[in-house]
């Protein structure tokens, strides 16, 4: 296995305000062999997030930061080539945190086997994989919509959110999105099966808002923070539920995170706002899996990719997520199938 060049990007230095490509080396060394409990792992896609921003920084947070000089984590699909554990074989198809790189050494019980013929492999790292999961329990466990109230969501073209305005409107509520131009708001609303849409970058927000949730949100699942976190309290109904999955609006702020402004909403509403990390559902990601898949395999749940060719192109695909420039999951394809 030695002979094999494995390229990989490892953060070198933190990044202040926007992510450059001077903050990573892209290097190449030969590929490692797996230990026992181990598997290497041949990468073919990668998934990008924006939670990878918040990796790259020193301090406390939800999980430990990328080190410096580490290969930089992301999470991936791809096919095992070599096996220390009988509970893998070559061949086997299989999702986990492999590092942005062509080749991952893991451990085998941090990988979870999937079956390629039953979806594209991307669709593994979106609808199906971590923003399926993240979407389905923060909006069922922490927004818990009831029949025919009002589920707003922002970014809602983007891998979580879409899948959440289409899981509000299977539980009998009224979907709303938040999203960037007129082809993402038609996307949401034409083939999503969402109720409305706000376009934030070519209308007024709150107008928007206002007209299409006109009792109310009962339900706010947010994934950008900032100034749209803040209409939005100010728009909550009685005993309204505020999910925080994210705020990609403010990862890159010179300054600190601006934090929300209407939080007397919450009193005034008997509102609660919780925020939550998909990691803690970790022993029930297969009741999540079961129920994603049971909906997109009876046409209830629609999904989309991004796909950008060529391991090189990473942290440039990766600014893609902070320009709102992704349509749908954005994943790199690092080699063919």
């Amino acid at each position: 296995m030695s002979t094999l060049q494995n390229r990989q990007f490892k953060l070198t230095s933190r990044p202040v305000g926007t992510v450059k490509r001077s903050d990573f080396d892209f290097v190449t060394t030969p590929a490692g062999e797996p230990g026992p409990g181990e598997a290497l792992v041949k990468v073919l896609y990668l998934s990008l997030d924006p939670a990878m921003r918040g990796w790259m920084n020193a301090g406390k947070s939800y999980i430990a930061p990328v080190g410096l000089g580490d290969v930089m984590r992301a999470g991936g699909i791809g096919r095992v080539i070599a096996s220390n554990d009988p509970s893998l074989a070559v061949g086997d198809t299989v999702v986990g945190m492999t590092g942005v790189q062509d080749y991952a050494v893991a451990k085998t019980r941090e990988l979870t086997k999937v079956d390629p013929r039953l979806a594209p492999l991307p669709r593994y790292l979106g609808a199906l994989g971590m923003p399926g999961l993240t979407a389905y329990f923060g909006l069922l466990d922490i927004g818990q919509p009831k029949e025919g109230e009002t589920v707003v969501v922002s970014a809602a073209a983007g891998a979580v959110g879409a899948v959440v305005g289409q899981i509000a409107r299977i539980k009998g509520c009224r979907a709303v999105g938040i999203a960037g131009g007129p082809d993402k708001c038609r996307y949401v609303v034409e083939e999503l099966g969402f109720d409305a849409a706000v376009d934030y970058k070519n209308e007024d927000v709150r107008a928007g808002l206002a007209r299409h949730c006109p009792k109310g949100i009962d339900v706010y699942f947010d994934n950008v923070g900032g100034d749209i976190l803040d209409i939005v309290l100010s728009m909550l109904a009685r005993r309204a539920r505020v999910s925080i999955c994210g705020a990609i609006s403010q990862y890159n702020n010179l300054d600190a995170v601006q934090g929300p402004r209407n939080y007397m909403s919450l009193l005034v509403n008997h509102a609660r706002m919780e925020g939550f990390v998909v990691f803690d559902y970790a022993a029930r990601y297969p009741e999540g899996v079961q129920a994603l898949a049971g909906w997109m395999f009876a046409g209830k749940l629609k999904a989309r990719e991004d796909i950008v060719e060529g391991l090189a192109t990473f942290p440039d695909t990766l600014l893609k997520l902070f320009r709102g420039e992704n349509f749908g999951k954005l994943v790199i394809k690092v080699a063919e199938e």
